[in-house]
């Protein structure tokens, strides 16, 4: 079974940046597509950003293009987050998320494994 550990989260004023990473173990990485999900206090979990296998393949939510870059590195089993010009309002948890589909195709949400999670607090 993957399993997954988030780390990088933390304080940011506005403007600043983060570096999430989610580390894997128990299977081979990439194999899986991966994405980035966040729940924010009373509100549902939504979609963030999503990887192909390969990482040939990216997908954002409207919202964070532009300022969120997710990255992979299958040598170090390893799924990135870059989050620049944060806003007070990406305050959440936020998770990483994997499953055996790929996503050369199109975009599927419906990921199987899943981490803890890892405050983010932006401060305006």
């Amino acid at each position: 079974q993957l399993q997954l550990v988030e780390s990088g989260g933390g304080f940011v004023q506005a403007g600043g940046s983060l570096r999430l990473s989610c580390a894997a173990s128990g299977r081979t990485l990439s194999r899986y597509a991966m994405g980035w999900f966040r729940q924010a206090p009373g509100k549902e979990r939504e979609f963030v950003a999503a990887i192909s296998w390969s990482g040939g393949r990216t997908y954002y939510a409207d919202s964070m293009k532009g300022r969120f870059t997710i990255s992979r590195d299958n040598a170090k089993n390893t799924v990135y987050l870059q989050m620049n010009s944060l806003k007070p309002e990406d305050t959440a948890v936020y998770f990483c998320a994997g499953a055996t589909f790929n996503l050369v195709y199109g975009l599927r949400t419906d990921f199987s494994s899943w981490g803890q999670g890892t405050q983010i607090t932006v401060s305006s």
